[in-house]
């Protein structure tokens, strides 16, 4: 993490707390701004909205230099600069500060993900009715580690008797729930056709004051407790009591959810077979909260987790997303299992994907990565009944589904 910026969060957490929130602000403003002090009082340099323009995609080009796992468009969308100016409402990070008081380095006020500039507007239609002999309940979930409440899809085969195919982990995004997320991803729409169980975890303002989950703090980023821990244990018990094949058994998420899927897949790699990582951020991005805003803005090199690279694992990134640097996608695929390499450029849903696919030896997929041109910080293809849900594009959740039974 930029040392700049992490003593510049500390400046203006100390001035929050001071009760001086314009010279928070101001400290703010230049830091996420990448200026200066000169720069930031001089005439014109006062912060404007993003304007995030289109990451350019290339077609893939090979030097001696690349390996045989190479991100090609990845690691370019990676290297796209994103305009110098304040690309977040400041009143959300000084709140954030301000609520952070309670704890050393201010994790628990995390702005949330999804509730900064470059989401989709909030969806406010009815949810679609259920498919006949079909079941969306609440539950709760309990275990040494903690407990969550969540919800449950059971599609009408497995209602009428039959084995569920898989189970699917969806983790929401920051300011979301588990309807609100189920209504703009229509995975459960996509499970009743595979017969799938879909469990959505909620993640209240209790555990987070914007409902994330905790994915950039410590506490919640390794196997045996925290957040991680609760999850885990959730899909365990899920396998057990409905007689789920544990081959089967994924993780997606969206943002905060999907830095969390990816925590899954480096904490739990004997439960979870694959993982969809949905304009997330690659497990071990951030330790605090100055870190947290740092990866959001320009990922830097390494995961700073180590491990190995063994779980399947699927991204989707919209190359204007202005919360998560889409150059973080490239971060979370190579977290994928290595093998042989191409690249393909298609349309998907009236709009221009590069994919990246990692291949085995008999050409089944282990990794995928999907910079979707033009998309903000939404799910790709879907239902605008939810928020952070863009229907143009590829259906990320069909291809996730897809991806995940390729090689199951």
């Amino acid at each position: 993490m930029n040392d700049d910026f992490a003593a510049a969060m500390r400046r203006a957490t100390e001035a929050t707390r001071g009760r001086d929130l314009a010279a928070a602000t101001r400290i703010i403003q230049q830091a996420l701004g990448g200026r200066d002090d000169a720069e930031a009082t001089s005439p014109g340099a006062a912060p404007g909205r993003p304007r995030i323009g289109r990451v350019e995609i290339l077609p893939p080009e090979r030097s001696a230099e690349d390996g045989p796992d190479d991100a090609g468009p990845a690691r370019r969308a990676g290297s796209a600069r994103w305009p110098e100016t304040d690309r977040r409402p400041l009143s959300e990070v000084v709140r954030a500060l301000r609520r952070g008081t309670a704890g050393s380095d201010g994790s628990a006020g995390l702005p949330g993900l999804d509730s900064l500039p470059g989401g989709m507007k909030r969806g406010r239609a009815p949810a679609a009715p259920l498919p006949e002999g079909a079941s969306f309940t609440g539950r709760t979930h309990a275990d040494a580690a903690g407990s969550r409440s969540y919800r449950l899809y059971v599609p009408a085969s497995v209602a009428r008797g039959a084995r569920p195919s898989g189970l699917v982990l969806m983790l929401h995004g920051c300011t979301q729930n588990p309807d609100d997320f189920a209504a703009g991803t229509a995975m459960n729409r996509v499970a009743e056709e595979r017969g799938l169980l879909v469990a959505w975890p909620h993640q209240t303002r209790a555990h987070n004051p914007n409902a994330c989950w905790n994915w950039f703090e410590p506490a919640h980023q390794g196997p045996e407790k925290g957040e991680p821990a609760i999850l885990a244990g959730l899909a365990r018990a899920l396998v057990q009591d409905h007689g789920v094949p544990r081959e089967r058994v994924f993780a997606a998420g969206l943002s905060a959810g999907g830095a969390m899927a990816a925590i899954l897949a480096r904490t739990a790699p004997d439960l979870f077979a694959a993982v969809g990582v949905h304009s997330g951020l690659a497990a071990g991005s951030a330790r605090d909260v100055a870190s947290a805003f740092a990866a959001m803005r320009s990922p830097a090199p390494g995961d700073g987790m180590g491990g190995t690279r063994g779980v399947r694992t699927i991204v989707f990134h919209g190359t204007a997303d202005a919360v998560v640097h889409p150059g973080n996608a490239g971060r979370v695929f190579a977290s994928a299992p290595a093998g042989g390499v191409r690249h393909e450029r298609i349309e998907a849903g009236g709009r221009t994907c590069s994919r990246t696919i990692r291949c085995d030896a008999e050409g089944r997929s282990l990794g995928e990565l999907w910079l979707v041109e033009g998309a903000g910080h939404a799910w790709s293809g879907g239902d605008a009944r939810g928020s952070f849900a863009d229907p143009a594009g590829p259906d990320a959740s069909r291809e996730m589904i897809r991806f995940f039974f390729d090689v199951t």
